[in-house]
């Protein structure tokens, strides 16, 4: 009977129905890293979602078969070392495509026509105390005619794509940083820094992409310019991003992930006076987390692991 655990349960509120083979389930609520190795002993499929399963820990787990990922994110899995060991691990994915643009959306929406700003103005009564039946204390811009830099174009940046051209935003998808070839259907990546009205980021979190945007980029911006990230924290230089937002180098930054989740205290960007920021709006990694996203999400995780018992593995990374 193959030994299913799972190492954060509290990461997924959906059903799961049971995998349609003999097994037996464990499921932890959360897991610390000291604890991943003891409770994967013995395990033939491991279930994470943000728990790291570093090169060490799979050394130490002989009866490792599989990792399924309950995200599309692989950073926190050593894949090189699954490789080594032929240990098959798959991610999820397409599940987000409708709720992940939705919260882009959410963003350039709220950021354009200074939504914060204006709820603070109406609760310092300005709107009350005014002469005439609006106010024009804040800027308002319009998505339509502007440009929207997509920076990753996979099912989210597609969806984000779609979202954008209805609203008539023209959408231009950037190439590679540092490509000699631009592909057709893509636009040069310092093209998009310089064009871009606004840029939502959809790339992985790789080597190449750590710190893709960082002071450098931020200035190519136009200073009238937006940033949405609902991709990974450490994609933007957030010292950087501070500053911009600060120093007007950009109008501003959406973001729905920054580099520690949950953040400590004192994370430079959950520091008050920047959350009080109007045009900064962060939300707490919650852009994929509809209902019938994370139960779709749950569905294909249950559809990952009996493909691989069935010996026709699917979503494969590893």
């Amino acid at each position: 009977m193959l030994r299913i655990v799972e190492l954060e349960s509290e990461s997924l509120i959906a059903s799961r129905r049971q995998p349609a083979f003999a097994h037996d389930w464990v499921s932890h609520p959360k897991t610390a890293p000291a604890e991943v190795v003891d409770r994967l002993a013995g395990a033939a499929i491991a279930i994470t979602n943000k728990v790291a399963i570093d090169r060490a820990a799979i050394a130490a787990l002989p009866k490792l078969k599989m990792i399924a990922i309950s995200a599309t994110g692989t950073n926190n899995v050593d894949l090189a070392a699954c490789r080594e060991r032929g240990i098959v691990v798959s991610n999820i994915r397409g599940y987000a495509a409708h709720t992940v643009p939705e919260h882009v959306m959410a963003l350039l929406l709220a950021l354009s026509r200074n939504l914060v700003a204006w709820r603070e103005t109406l609760l310092a009564g300005a709107w009350q105390r005014a002469e005439q039946f609006c106010l024009f204390d804040h800027t308002i811009r319009d998505l339509h005619g502007a440009t929207l830099g997509l920076v990753g174009s996979g099912s989210l940046g597609n969806g984000v794509a779609r979202l954008a051209e209805a609203f008539g935003m023209r959408v231009l998808r950037a190439e590679h940083r540092g490509a000699a070839v631009v592909r057709p259907g893509y636009t040069a990546f310092a093209e998009v820094l310089a064009e871009a009205d606004a840029i939502s980021l959809h790339c992985p979190l790789t080597a190449e992409t750590t710190g893709l945007f960082g002071e450098a980029e931020l200035r190519a911006m136009k200073p009238t310019a937006l940033l949405i990230n609902t991709a990974r924290g450490g994609i933007v230089d957030e010292a950087a991003l501070i500053r911009a937002l600060r120093e007007g180098w950009i109008a501003g930054a959406g973001f729905d992930v920054i580099t520690a989740e949950p953040p400590p205290p004192d994370h430079p960007m959950v520091d008050p006076a920047l959350l009080a920021l109007p045009n900064f709006l962060l939300t707490p990694h919650v852009a994929w987390a509809s209902r019938p996203a994370m139960q779709a999400l749950a569905d294909q995780l249950i559809a990952n692991i009996e493909a691989f018992v069935a010996g026709t593995p699917q979503n494969r990374v590893a």
